[in-house]
């Protein structure tokens, strides 16, 4: 796919699509963004030591490095899956910033990331196990339980398939006990849709440039 490396007002690189006229993160700050919907309002509400944690949309390895950043700071094991149907060529991922703007000590950590060979576990850190699949997570058979969901694919305007009842209750059969899933879409028809599937489903302030974000819970 055809994509413009942007940068958002927090300094942190993000990715425009013009096929679709969609970016993968806020114009208002990618670091931002993430920080206020997976971190404080994800992360934050799991206060297990193991965390087996979903991402839907692995795309710029953002949401992926903060969570290392935190299973380090935090000593928490994690074992991290995420689906992504069209993985970022090497071209792209080596010019994010993050890194630099997080910690660049951790440098070799977010190309690891990238690196890491595709439908296999890889141990990033002694903290933080990566498995990256590369799959439509419309029709993708889960085989896990997870403690915590980071719903992040494209808009429910660009990718409505996405966001139906039925992905939600594929994740809710697949959750443990108590677990989060946190998306930063607080659309009525989405909010409706997590519900449905049978999570107990709030609505919370977004971060900076959005007015409300959803919390759902097992």
């Amino acid at each position: 796919m055809n994509t413009q490396l942007k940068t958002t007002l927090d300094g942190s690189h993000t990715l425009y699509l013009p096929a679709i006229d969609e970016c993968y993160h806020s114009q208002n700050g990618a670091i931002q963004e993430s920080e206020h919907i997976f971190m404080k309002t994800g992360w934050k509400s799991c206060e297990k030591s193991e965390l087996k944690i979903l991402e839907i949309g692995f795309g710029t390895g953002l949401n992926a490095f903060l969570t290392l950043l935190k299973a380090e700071k935090e000593r928490k094991k994690v074992f991290y899956t995420a689906l992504e149907l069209y993985p970022l060529d090497e071209e792209i991922t080596r010019k994010l910033n993050y890194f630099e703007l997080l910690d660049k000590n951790r440098k070799a950590d977010f190309e690891k990331l990238h690196s890491a060979m595709w439908n296999e576990k890889t141990e990033i850190t002694p903290f933080f196990t990566l498995e990256k699949i590369q799959a439509d997570f419309t029709n993708y058979e889960l085989n896990d339980l997870y403690d915590l969901f980071y719903f992040d694919a494209f808009s429910p305007e660009k990718q409505p398939e996405m966001w139906s009842q039925e992905c939600f209750e594929n994740l809710y059969v697949h959750a443990n006990p108590d677990a989060v899933l946190v998306t930063y879409c607080a659309k009525g028809v989405v909010r409706r849709a997590i519900q449905s599937a049978g999570f107990k489903v709030e609505r919370l302030p977004g971060p900076i440039g959005k007015r409300e974000i959803l919390r759902a819970k097992k």
